[in-house]
């Protein structure tokens, strides 16, 4: 593992260990898609929490993020700029209007491709904030198994603390529930004590039936969070698809006793959408999953806009986005 500073993630739960594949378990869970487009409509059609409430959430919020780079064009400068970021994500001033400032506001990671680990870890030296990796033939996943496997394993010796994974689609889409199951079961053995978030890649799955079939598989071979997409997908995270998946989080949780993590990634761009986010949590699974042990954003521009949000909060006015760069 990496310095004496950048420990792994502290969990408040027992980590959960996976369970043999139940293939009736997996495959009795059927959504009923009006009734949780009806929920989800009616989480987006609610007025936002104002004033101090408004901040408390966002500050929540910006505990909950992993602030990412994953473009083609990223640079070593690019990644040390978003760890200073990460370092100091709300301007000090503002905090101290908003009355937070002895509070240690910093984001749940820093969300990079395996090429700029080190640089990542050194640049966040001693602050606590893990370095995540995308791995596995990121973002399509169709790489050969025994690449993908030594991808996680050499992005954990250079100093990642959480591996994010993306599944083969169509083993999914073609059934092969077994196959995929043991794909991820090694995943996991692969990571040691690194924890593993599995992206579904959910915009690809076809229907919520499958993407609640691959949320139990994934927590059975041992996920310690679910996530929705790479963020390279048409389609990412969805209300719809996230109260899917977050009701399997609970069936699994009922099931074992294991709290499984839910990470939603892709087009969470605004301010007043992870206010939906963390509410929708706490509604469906409680406090415990509106805590970054459990819950993430996988995000790039949300912090900018949450710091907009955030000064007009402490001084009424609005900045403009250019006062709040990300990089």
């Amino acid at each position: 593992m990496n310095s004496e500073n950048n420990k792994v993630v502290q969990l408040n739960h027992k980590r959960n260990p996976g369970m043999p594949l139940d293939l009736d378990e997996v495959l009795r869970h059927s959504v009923n898609r009006s009734a949780v487009e009806t929920r989800a409509a009616s989480l987006a059609g609610r007025r936002s929490v104002k004033k101090q409430w408004q901040a408390a959430w966002l500050l929540r919020a910006v505990t909950c993020i992993d602030l990412t780079t994953l473009a083609g064009d990223d640079t070593d400068g690019r990644v040390r700029r978003l760890c200073a970021k990460a370092r100091q994500p709300v301007r000090t001033d503002v905090l101290a209007a908003l009355g937070a400032q002895d509070l240690r506001i910093k984001p749940g990671a820093v969300c990079v491709y395996h090429h700029f680990i080190k640089t990542a870890v050194a640049a966040l030296k001693g602050s606590g904030i893990p370095v995540a990796a995308v791995s596995t033939g990121f973002p399509a996943g169709l790489s050969p198994f025994s690449t993908r496997l030594s991808e996680i394993k050499v992005s954990v010796k250079a100093g990642a603390e959480e591996i994010d994974i993306v599944i083969e689609r169509n083993l999914v889409l073609n059934e092969k529930w077994e196959t995929l199951y043991s794909q991820i079961s090694k995943a996991r053995a692969a990571c040691g004590e690194a924890h593993l978030k599995v992206i579904l890649g959910t915009g690809e799955l076809g229907t919520l039936n499958n993407v609640a079939r691959a949320s139990m598989l994934a927590m059975m071979a041992g996920a310690d969070f679910i996530k929705t997409s790479t963020g390279k997908e048409s389609v990412n995270a969805t209300l719809p698809v996230s109260l899917t998946m977050v009701r399997m989080i609970r069936s699994y949780y009922e099931m074992t006793g294991y709290k499984i993590g839910y990470k939603p990634a892709g087009g969470i761009s605004v301010a007043k959408t992870a206010i939906q986010y963390l509410l929708m949590m706490k509604e469906e699974l409680g406090n415990d999953w509106i805590q970054p042990d459990l819950f993430r954003f996988g995000a790039s521009s949300l912090l900018t806009d949450i710091e907009r949000q955030l000064e007009h909060c402490a001084t009424g006015r609005y900045a403009a986005y250019a006062h709040q760069p990300l990089v």
